[in-house]
């Protein structure tokens, strides 16, 4: 069920999906509220076996700027991201960020993406790896050549300009999502972030990127898979070739 809407006055809400993020969990709380005392906090648990939605309802018993939505199983990136983006939509937030639960992405990064997207009234902003002054730590080569192979063949194909399209640490404004038809969008990891930031860039949003240094998860297991790239490929393929041919609009079909 969705939270009650927030009292707190906040402009911005942090949405953090969690399945299995136990020993990851405190850590990055604690690090976004040093980073963004005024934000608030959506933790999104899809049912986590390893008692992470418990520590979520600790953390949100001890600061009321945190809350937590419990779903009743493990439905997927995207859709975690779709409902807190949903919740935020609703509450009248101005800016909803997407960040891991596992610590990759540094959230100090977020006063100067936040100021980003005010001061150049950005759409969205990514944390993006791969413009000057973004790195990755701790990837072995051939993690480095698959997300650069990605990001490289999403811009071809789908004609963009963003060069970390796949990245997960983002700043969106909300009333930019409101013009995406949620019941349309049905990708998952990679490509629900490739396919967000490419209906942003098509209906001329402002997109920015911010460089960030990327680390390599502590604790846990990847959630990365080969089915995760395949969905990838094959629908920014679809998508590529659609736009190519005049249908500009992406379509439940196309999802």
């Amino acid at each position: 069920m969705t939270p009650p809407a927030a009292t707190s006055g906040a402009d911005c809400l942090v949405v953090v999906p969690t399945y299995n993020e136990a020993d990851s969990l405190r850590s990055i709380i604690a690090r976004i509220r040093v980073a963004v005392p005024d934000a608030d906090v959506l933790i999104v648990d899809d049912a986590s076996p390893d008692g992470t939605g418990r520590i979520a309802d600790e953390l949100a018993e001890a600061d009321t700027r945190i809350e937590v939505l419990h779903r009743a199983g493990k439905d997927g990136l995207g859709s975690a991201y779709l409902a807190g983006f949903a919740i935020a939509a609703e509450r009248g937030y101005a800016r909803v960020v997407e960040i891991d639960a596992d610590g990759s992405h540094d959230p100090a990064e977020l006063p100067a993406m936040l100021s980003l997207a005010h001061t150049e009234g950005a759409d969205l902003v990514i944390g993006s790896r791969w413009v000057p002054g973004g790195s990755v730590v701790n990837w072995p080569w051939f993690r480095r050549a698959i997300s650069r192979a990605g990001n490289s063949y999403a811009r071809r194909m789908l004609g963009s300009r963003i060069r970390d399209i796949t990245a997960g640490f983002r700043v969106y404004r909300v009333a930019a999502l409101s013009g995406i038809d949620r019941a349309h969008v049905s990708s998952q990891g990679y490509c629900f972030q490739v396919e967000l930031a490419w209906r942003i860039e098509q209906a001329n949003g402002v997109v920015r990127e911010h460089p960030i240094a990327f680390v390599e998860r502590a604790n846990g297991r990847s959630k990365m898979h080969a089915g995760i790239v395949a969905e990838a490929l094959g629908r920014v393929t679809a998508w590529g070739i659609a736009s190519r041919g005049g249908r500009r609009r992406l379509t439940s079909w196309d999802a």
